[in-house]
């Protein structure tokens, strides 16, 4: 899955604005300029549609669980150069502050079943024997069901 898909995704889930993106990626420490947002976000066919960089990612999400959980006692995170999507979704449980039984249940709002094993091998060491890699597809449905259970919009 692409970095700009997520950043979409969580973009409208929670209907964050350019100022509050520009803040979330504030809160993990970098600036950023309010046309890099625009172009991170524009259509994937819109010739001006920038990628967003693993790093740049990795920055948001940091900042997006600082902004919903607030910051962490000790050093700050130093943001992943290279990410996945076992990582995006790590950060995400993080950030949403969701147990095992919580993220089930958003993949259950999206039509997806999964056992807590299942789950829990997603979030395993990769040299780990029970280690699974996060399909685009599982986290796709894991942010289409976070968006049926955050988006108030929905509601």
């Amino acid at each position: 899955m692409n970095n700009n898909d997520i950043l979409r995704k969580i973009r409208y889930t929670f209907d964050y604005d350019d100022a509050k993106m520009i803040e979330i990626f504030g809160l993990a420490e970098v600036t950023v300029k309010r046309s890099d947002i625009s172009d991170w976000l524009k259509r994937d066919d819109d010739p001006q549609n920038k990628v967003v960089p693993d790093q740049e990612t990795a920055v948001f999400l940091n900042g997006f669980i600082i902004l919903k959980r607030g910051p962490k006692d000790g050093a700050k995170d130093i943001p992943e150069k290279i990410i996945n999507n076992n990582i995006v979704l790590r950060k995400l449980k993080i950030a949403l502050n969701t147990k095992d039984t919580d993220m089930i249940e958003i993949l259950d709002l999206a039509g997806l079943r999964i056992s807590k094993p299942e789950l829990s091998a997603f979030f395993r060491k990769p040299d780990h024997k029970h280690y699974r890699k996060c399909q685009d597809q599982f986290l796709r449905n894991f942010l289409y069901g976070m968006d049926l259970k955050y988006n108030k919009k929905r509601k």
